[in-house]
């Protein structure tokens, strides 16, 4: 069992250290009203009392649940926040681009990105820098949309998988309608991360400790695990390798 309590002080004082060394004394984050971001949320609250600043950023597709959690979460804690609708930018880019309409996963994709671009605007404007939410899981999976939610100056809870996320809102006091709610990217109606993989994060992610720890596949499928799983996750590791990299530049 990780002692949640240490990691949560050394994650507040790695956001306030990586901030500074910048040049930066100002934090901004998207807050979605999901577990991930809300514990980013605490992170920087706890990090920057007076100068931390939630995007609350709903798409036309989003839920009504996603907006209430988030608000929520930013009364219990006192979390300064501001509320920006992409819709009238989605409506622009389908105007532009009707065939986005036509995949769920296409215009997910587009309010990601429609997201990163209001986060890394006020960052600009206000000398601030971005705070990212992707989970290891996620960064290990390619769950996420590149230059979306993935991009970031800095990300605090990038190398602990979801289901450690869990104990770190525990710690941090995390409502309950945020910490009982299935995991989704809320990137469409119903959408909900375990149902698009296929397997639940606890399968999953034990999946990605073993590989880490150098376990073979008879090790892992001998501890009872699916082996649809194993292969799914080797796939995606692989596949989505890219997405954790800058852009190759060509060597002259």
């Amino acid at each position: 069992m990780r002692d949640f309590e240490t990691i949560v002080q050394k994650l507040i004082a790695f956001i306030q250290n990586e901030v500074t060394k910048r040049g930066f004394n100002a934090v901004v984050f998207g807050l979605s009203g999901g577990i991930d971001s809300a514990v980013v949320a605490r992170l920087c609250q706890l990090a920057f009392k007076e100068s931390h600043k939630a995007l609350i950023l709903p798409a036309k597709q989003s839920s009504k649940e996603s907006l209430e959690h988030a608000l929520e979460l930013c009364g219990k804690f006192g979390i300064q926040n501001e509320i920006l609708s992409i819709a009238g930018l989605q409506n622009a880019f389908l105007e532009t681009l009707p065939n986005l309409a036509q995949s769920q996963m296409r215009l997910g994709n587009l309010s990601a990105r429609l997201r990163m671009i209001c986060l890394y605007d006020y960052a600009f404007g206000n000398d601030a820098l971005v705070v990212g939410t992707s989970n290891k899981s996620e960064i290990l999976l390619g769950y996420g949309t590149i230059y979306g939610d993935l991009a970031c100056a800095i990300n605090p809870i990038g190398n602990l998988y979801k289901t450690e996320i869990y104990g770190l809102a525990k710690v941090l006091d995390i409502p309950q309608n945020i910490l009982q709610k299935p995991p989704s990217a809320d990137l469409y109606a119903g959408q909900s991360d375990e149902a698009e993989l296929g397997f639940s994060y606890a399968i999953l992610d034990r999946i990605m400790l073993l590989l880490h720890e150098g376990k073979d596949d008879v090790a892992i499928l001998q501890e009872g695990l699916p082996k649809e799983a194993l292969q799914l996750v080797k796939v995606r590791m692989q596949r989505f390798l890219f997405k954790q990299k800058m852009p190759t530049i060509a060597q002259v």
